[in-house]
């Protein structure tokens, strides 16, 4: 039992760390939209990886740490501790709902990136409503929950897209380290 939560730890670090690395990758959108951020990158793929593979525990642990340290390293954003909590180490950490599904890597990170986008809407109602511009591509805009759909939409259905993937690319060659495939 040890060797196993030595082992899902330092693969968890090794993810993590490759996930913050990712992070510095990205297709910017936020700026079209306001400058409130937002962009297209591959930073779930590690923490979808540690959900599957070491389940939900690891997988909401792993993605809290990785969405504190991308706030703290990697050019986080926030107006307010609020945001910061919500759209970093919140949102991260529901990717680790992948967890729930120990089988499929696609499913893991669609699974994961509804979690996200859930925070990321609720902090667009919640603290990002103020914010809320007349128009937003080209509709008027008088619903904050609209509007956080629309904006966080745009790049988390990218996301979750190349997330959806890319995992179902890596289902294959990765089934012997996925429990519960029958490899």
């Amino acid at each position: 039992m040890k060797n196993k939560n030595l082992r899902a730890l330092t693969e968890s670090a090794i993810l993590v760390a490759a996930a913050l690395v990712l992070s510095y990758l990205k297709i910017p959108t936020g700026l079209a939209f306001g400058g409130f951020g937002g962009s297209i990158d591959f930073v779930m793929i590690p923490l979808i990886l540690i959900g599957v593979r070491w389940g939900l525990g690891w997988g909401l642990g792993a993605g809290l740490v990785f969405g504190t340290m991308k706030f703290l390293f990697a050019g986080g954003s926030a107006v307010n501790w609020q945001s910061m909590l919500l759209d970093y180490s919140l949102a991260y950490m529901l990717v680790g709902l992948s967890g729930v599904t120990r089988k499929s890597l696609p499913l893991g990170a669609l699974v994961g990136c509804i979690g996200r986008f859930f925070i990321h809407f609720l902090s667009g109602v919640t603290i990002y409503a103020e914010y809320m511009p007349e128009t937003f591509f080209n509709m008027t805009m008088t619903s904050p929950a609209i509007y956080s759909v629309l904006y966080n939409g745009s790049y988390m259905l990218p996301n979750t897209i190349l997330a959806v993937v890319i995992c179902a690319l890596l289902q294959k060659p990765l089934a012997k380290y996925i429990p519960n495939t029958g490899n």
